[in-house]
């Protein structure tokens, strides 16, 4: 077993572990929504269901993390979770507008709800979530289990929402406490499945990382004594936990001789600053490219003094 395998196994252990109970959890609110007719409550299971996406993901992430890249995938398969991700959150969002169009026929006309089987369930999801949640908590700062963590938290503050919801109808008869708890769900569950989408879109069009500020690692960069100027900077990421960065630095001729040190010195601090673990320098001196120049597929093949990486 190797340092990152073992690393990430607990991680791994515990997000599958969640995943398990996250289903049971699933199956619960499903089969209590439809023995109850509580709208709030299938609602809630759709919460639910996003996060078996949202688990289902980081545990496929972990494990992605540690297969090795190969000649057809050089920067590995970071990228598969991220097609996924955007996969999920287009399901969710047609999620939200099916319990929205519901939930507004419910207001028209009101159904009858069960509320102590809406109680009932709802408390095991608690429960379950709960138990969840330690485990997490306890596995470590993994980003991806962080990222769980918050979806379960998110889900328990659903479950509160469905058992008010039980509690007014059982207490008061008032059935409109059903639809209008389902929609404030689905508005929960939308502003994560926005989130994702606009997270998971930067990142397919190579966007600059939420985070990371291009005139801040430029002027890291720049205040090296040995490089004069720095041009065709770029930075973005392979995954929410993976960023990459290439740039062109050009330097003294004096400095070319001692050119290998200077990046390493140059990727250590973009490394400890931003968290960027993969990049790449490219080193200029006698024929340095024209910054006002496109760098497109054509236009970038003139000869340098020096190429590393």
């Amino acid at each position: 077993m190797t340092a990152i395998d073992h690393h990430n196994s607990p991680a791994e252990g515990q997000l599958g572990r969640a995943l398990v109970l996250t289903c049971l959890v699933l199956a619960v609110e499903v089969v209590g929504a439809w023995l109850s007719h509580s709208l709030a409550l299938l609602s809630d299971a759709g919460h639910v269901l996003t996060d078996v996406f949202a688990l289902g993901l980081a545990w496929f992430a972990v494990r992605q993390a540690r297969r090795p890249a190969d000649s057809r995938r050089t920067y590995g398969y970071q990228r598969v979770g991220i097609l996924a991700a955007l996969a999920n959150a287009t399901t969710l969002i047609l999620i939200v507008v099916w319990i929205a169009f519901e939930a507004a026929h419910r207001l028209v006309q009101p159904t009858s709800v069960q509320g102590g089987i809406v109680i009932v369930s709802a408390l095991v999801g608690i429960a379950v979530n709960s138990y969840i949640g330690l485990g997490l908590r306890q596995s470590g700062g993994n980003l991806n289990v962080r990222a769980a963590l918050l979806h379960v938290v998110g889900d328990i503050v659903a479950s509160v929402g469905v058992v008010l919801s039980g509690l007014i109808i059982l207490l008061t008869g008032w059935l409109y406490a059903d639809p209008l708890i389902s929609l404030a769900i689905a508005a929960l569950i939308a502003w994560g499945a926005l989130r994702i989408a606009r997270e998971t879109v930067n990142v397919l069009l190579e966007g600059t990382p939420r985070g990371v500020d291009m005139g801040e690692v430029e002027s890291l960069l720049a205040a090296d004594a040995d490089v004069l100027s720095v041009h065709d900077l770029h930075v973005w990421a392979l995954s929410p936990q993976q960023m990459a960065l290439s740039a062109h630095l050009v330097v003294s001729e004096s400095s070319l001789a001692d050119g290998e040190h200077l990046m390493r010195k140059l990727e250590q601090l973009v490394c400890e600053r931003f968290e960027i673990g993969h990049t790449t320098i490219q080193l200029e001196s006698c024929h340095p490219c024209d910054p006002d120049v496109g760098h497109g597929l054509g236009e970038h093949n003139h000869p340098h003094a020096v190429r590393t990486s």
